[in-house]
């Protein structure tokens, strides 16, 4: 089983449509994909669920929010099989087909607080009891994936994290294997991904410096790539203008997947509404079918990337 965070500092780069998507294509293929929604946004979320099912059904008490609140009271936190649901609209699009499943743990609109309430439980009276707290609330999500991956029989874990570095989004990060970052390639978006990256080995620095020798206990995720999104084509390549951004990123050092979401405002934002990711839609129109062969053509560099899926 995979576990991949999907993050970017930027907010508003097609991080959802990305994660939508790739789990829908993965799918689509026959596996069997885990979505943890992480972002109070809740973009994800409500990409497979309408918010009436979720206010009426979820919001209470079937969400990432109520997991991470018993944490923050400093109990035991439940088993995450219990926060996750199978979304009925892409599920029975997949069903019909013969194909795999999507399932979901839902995100919380106030899920924005729940970081000052961790903070609180990070203290500790002397150095030793800092370090132990450290590694507890940093390595919750850890622990409730495993136990999961010990129970379900799950290909793939997509975490969609929020724009930040916060205690939710480390959570993630510690949890995972691989991190993938999608980018306009415009200034703002690629601004953060070198700070991102520093980011991300100074958490797996203090982690495995708080585990002490143990290497079971250590985590080493590595950045998987940047995936370009919203991606204006001519002449069959992307514009003058982003290919310079595109170009910057790769002198970065940073994996940049060769394939990529190309910007299609009707299409990326009807899906939602249909609980239905563009993969899975069949269109008419050309450029539309277009776009739906370039998702799945990342969706196969991202499988191949990870070794297979």
């Amino acid at each position: 089983m995979h576990i991949v965070s999907v993050i970017n500092y930027k907010g508003g780069v097609g991080k959802t449509t990305v994660t939508a998507n790739i789990a829908s294509e993965l799918a689509w293929q026959g596996k069997k994909v885990l979505l943890i929604d992480t972002d109070a946004q809740a973009s994800l979320t409500f990409s497979f669920v309408t918010p009436d099912e979720w206010d009426k059904d979820y919001k209470s008490n079937k969400t990432i929010k109520s997991w991470f609140d018993a944490i923050s009271q400093g109990q035991e936190p439940p088993e995450l099989s219990d926060f996750v649901i199978t979304p009925k609209v892409v599920n029975q699009r997949l069903s019909r087909a013969g194909r795999g499943k999507i399932d979901l743990v839902c995100s919380h609109l106030g899920l924005i607080n729940v970081d000052l309430d961790l903070a609180l439980l990070l203290g500790g009276a002397n150095m030793a009891a800092s370090k132990r707290n450290y590694l507890k609330v940093h390595g919750q999500l850890r622990q409730a994936i495993a136990a999961i991956a010990d129970d379900a029989d799950y290909d793939i874990v997509l975490i969609d994290c929020p724009p930040n570095f916060n205690i939710v989004t480390k959570n993630a990060i510690v949890a995972s294997e691989y991190i993938l970052i999608p980018a306009k390639p415009d200034y703002l978006s690629t601004l953060g991904i070198d700070y991102l990256q520093r980011s991300v080995k100074e958490l797996v620095r203090d982690f495995n410096e708080y585990s002490g020798p143990d290497e079971s206990d250590s985590i080493s995720p590595q950045i998987l790539g940047v995936i370009f999104t919203m991606i204006q084509i001519t002449s069959g390549q992307p514009i003058a203008a982003q290919r310079q951004f595109i170009s910057q990123t790769k002198r970065l050092g940073v994996k940049t997947l060769e394939n990529y979401f190309r910007e299609n405002k009707t299409i990326f934002a009807d899906a939602p509404q249909n609980l239905v990711p563009v993969v899975l839609n069949a269109y008419a129109n050309n450029t539309h079918s277009e776009v739906v062969h370039e998702i799945e053509a990342v969706a196969a560099e991202f499988s191949d990337l990870l070794g297979g899926v």
